[in-house]
């Protein structure tokens, strides 16, 4: 018969500190490696335009009115308007990061339903 009070097994406060350094290190590397290997967004573009003016920057006076509110003229304003972030993305890429994560959540769920299950067979089992 199993004992009817559960008594989880305990951690050292040393390997609660392992354990947490370890996954700190985790999630930090997790945040810094598509960066590291330029994995993380496409980065710019620069848009060339024929001259500075408003109108050639494709500026209507409406968004002519409204930069020339937040202090700027054509020629200040040209750089932020010619520089555009690139959105393309990698289809993949895309599908690879998708099965990874799938992957993931399906080896949690099957480890977290073995650990419920032994925990239910070692509390209730007779």
């Amino acid at each position: 018969m199993a004992n009817p009070k559960y008594q989880p097994p305990e951690q050292s406060k040393f390997g609660q500190l392992i354990d947490s350094l370890f996954l700190l290190a985790l999630v930090v590397a997790s945040l810094f490696a598509p960066v590291y290997f330029g994995l993380a967004g496409g980065g710019k573009t620069a848009i060339e335009f024929a001259d500075k003016t408003w109108a050639g920057m494709g500026q209507n006076a409406t968004m002519q009115a409204q930069w020339e509110k937040l202090g700027y003229t054509a020629e200040t304003a040209h750089d932020l308007i010619a520089s555009r972030f690139d959105y393309s993305f990698s289809v993949p890429a895309l599908a690879l990061t998708a099965l990874v994560v799938i992957v993931y959540f399906v080896f949690v769920f099957r480890l977290s339903a073995k650990e419920y299950k032994d925990v239910i067979s070692e509390r209730f089992d007779r």
